[in-house]
Formats: C-alpha cells, structure tokens, sequence
C-alpha cells in the first residue's frame, strides 16, 4: 500500500461500502431469518401442489375405470344436492383428462367450502374434503399470513422486502475484491473445513440462485401489497385495473333451468374450443349469472384462461372474455402467478423453482452459523491480545 498509495484509495471506500453492506446483510438476516425460513419451506412444497395432490388423493380425483359414456353434469349435480342437501353448489372442475373425477364445490355460506369429487361414469361419491383443512390450504395460509390473517400478511410483506434487500447485499458482499479472488467466488471448495463449505454453499450457491430468488420475492409482492398489483395496471395500460362484475340474469325467474350444467359446459367448449379445465362459479345470489373461465393447456405458458358469464336459468350467453382481448396489464398480472410458483413452462421451471426456494430455506441456518464462527473466531482473537497492552491496528493481530 505504500508502494502503490493509488489501491488504497480505491479499496477503502469500496471496503467500507461492503463493511456497511456486511453489517445490513447480518442484521436483517438475523431478524427475518426464522420468516424467511417457513416461508421458503412451505414455497418449496407449494411448487408441486398439483401433482402432490394428485399422489396423495388419487382414489378421489382418478376414476377406477373410463366408460364410452359418462352421466351428465346435471345428473352428478342432483347426485350431490341429494349427499349434502342442506349445502349449495358453488362450483364445479371438469379436467379435460378422461379418467379425472369431477369436482364439485359447495357450502352453506360464503366461508363454507367443501370439495365433493364424483366419479364421471358412474355417479359415485368418491370422497369429500373440507377445503380450509386441506393441507395445502394450511401451506399456502402459511405462507402468505403465518396462519395469523392480516398481521401475518404485514409480517410477511416486510419479510419479503427485507428479502430483497438480503439478496442485494448479498450481491455486493459477494462481489470480488480482487482479481485473485474471482474463482474461489464461483465454485465451492468441498475438501475445505467445515466453516469454509459452509461459507461457499451460502454465498456460492447465493449468487447463482440470485436472479431465481429476486424474480420469486418481487412477484410475491403482489399479494402483500395492493399497490403492487395497482402498479402494474398502471404501468402496463396506462390506467388502474378495469375490475369486471358478474352480470344480472336477464330470463325471467319462471324460467326452467333444467339442465343448465350440460348447456353451460356445451357452450363454453363450443366458443373455446382447446383443451383445458374448466371453472364453473355460481354465485350463491339467484340474480347473478354464472362464471366460467377455461384455461388453455395447448400454449407453452401457463395460466392463460378464457371465460364468460351465462344465464343461469337458460345458459344465454350474457359476456365473454377470451384471453386475446385482455389488456396487456391483465397478460402481466395473469402470468405473475405461475413466475411466483415456477409453472410458468411447466416441470422445467418447477423444478428451479423447488431447488432455489429450498435452498432459500437454507439461508437462514448456514448465515446464523457464518455469523456464529466469526463470533467465535473474535473471541479468540481478542484472549490471545496481552491484557494492558493497546492494539493500533486490530486486524494485523496474528499475522505471521
């Protein structure tokens, strides 16, 4: 440094940027270190809802044999009002798999909801599922809020945020001060001791994952903060979101509507005409027409859906709303959800997905033990220091 007094000056500030950095980095870790790690977990699983769901409940949702003919939608539908007939239809998922069940919503009010699966064949209640008990309901609960509603929403909003500030100060924590130092800053060094795999896995692996976890943590934003979701309505058409309401029936209330599963189903499939699932809403309010929207499994990306409003007394077509006339701030918003779970191209993206949140879930635990050997490490440093005697330049102790 006396030789070259130009390096000094240059590695001092950018040293004490990263000091800064470094003292950020530790104590937002340590605080949201425990939110950040249930968060990550329950992500992780999360990620692979659908097909866990499909293992774990298979005998509910794959029927035991695929007949020429099934039993119509309103057949399985007067099935389920005999089964539950204190409880109403809210809804009902038709895959577009032949050898799936259909599965049936319903519920007494608003907060009442149980899944009903029904085999499409021969009329057979195959099982029945509370939906707030459900054990991804109770993961995705726990993700979002803690199981603590609105003051879990807060926390994890914050946590979230904080998450992003890890992330970038990470970053700079990790970015090499000298060219010697590039390599050992990309690989891991797995013959090393203990302390050192543990530090490369943190930070390695920490950069690499990088870019995965700030796509992840920005989109989870949306759901914490309303103005997240405004701004991109905002940004992308130039105007708020245009929020659409279920039309009012226009057949009279004397009209029959017998068998308006089947006309609804009929026509949605006749105006769209891929393969996908099919939604169907009814509003638990007589004078609102029923909602359908039906996913496009023919695109490469996921969550593109299509839909509609029907009479529910005589299936009249009231609105439609296929994908190609959405906004571009509708597309966006559309394609935030499976960015945030990895579905976006399908078992390619869901599978990063997985292995950057569970390595997110790691952080926490191999940041506390970092931050615990330089604990340790400065203990030891500060016994072999003779009592009495003044140190100028504390880091040249025990340099040979």
């Amino acid at each position: 440094s006396t030789l070259f007094p130009y390096t000094t000056l240059f590695r001092s500030p950018y040293r004490t940027v990263k000091k800064v950095f470094g003292k950020v980095h530790l104590w937002l870790g340590l605080a949201s270190g425990l939110i950040v790690l249930v968060v990550a977990l329950t992500g992780s699983l999360l990620v692979f809802e659908e097909e866990l769901e499909l293992l774990f409940h298979r005998k509910q949702l794959v029927v035991k044999e695929v007949m020429p003919q099934r039993k119509s939608y309103d057949e399985l539908a007067a099935i389920v009002v005999a089964a539950y007939p204190d409880k109403k239809i809210k809804g009902m998922n038709i895959s577009p798999e032949a050898d799936r069940s259909v599965l049936f919503s319903v519920g007494k009010n608003k907060e009442e909801l149980w899944y009903v699966a029904v085999d499409q064949y021969t009329g057979q209640i195959l099982g029945q599922r509370d939906y707030h008990k459900r054990f991804f309901t109770i993961m995705e609960d726990l993700h979002r809020n803690l199981l603590l509603g609105k003051t879990g929403k807060a926390i994890t909003g914050v946590s979230c945020l904080i998450f992003i500030t890890l992330l970038i100060s990470g970053l700079i924590i990790w970015w090499p001060a000298a060219k010697a130092a590039v390599k050992q800053r990309f690989r891991i060094k797995w013959k090393a001791k203990f302390k050192r795999v543990n530090w490369d896995f943190h930070a390695v692996f920490g950069f690499y994952s990088f870019i995965f976890l700030l796509v992840i943590a920005a989109t989870g934003l949306v759901w914490s903060y309303p103005w997240v979701n405004k701004m991109i309505f905002v940004l992308s058409d130039g105007k708020p979101q245009e929020k659409y309401k279920a039309p009012l029936n226009k057949s009279p209330e004397t009209t029959s509507d017998a068998g308006i599963y089947e006309k609804v189903v009929k026509e949605t499939n006749r105006v769209y005409a891929f393969k996908g699932e099919l939604r169907i809403s009814f509003p638990l309010e007589d004078s609102l027409s029923i909602s359908v929207f039906k996913e496009n499994k023919e695109t490469r990306l996921a969550n593109v859906s299509s839909g509609g409003w029907f009479d529910r007394r005589n299936a009249e077509v009231l609105r439609l709303r296929p994908y190609e006339t959405e906004t571009t701030g509708m597309k966006v918003r559309r394609l935030i959800y499976p960015i945030h779970t990895g579905s976006l191209y399908g078992w390619p993206t869901k599978i990063i997905a997985f292995v950057v949140t569970l390595f997110a879930a790691s952080l926490p635990i191999t940041g506390t033990m970092i931050w615990l050997g330089r604990k340790k490490k400065a203990k030891k440093k500060a016994a072999k220091v003779p009592k009495g005697i003044k140190i100028a330049r504390p880091e040249l102790v025990n340099v040979g």
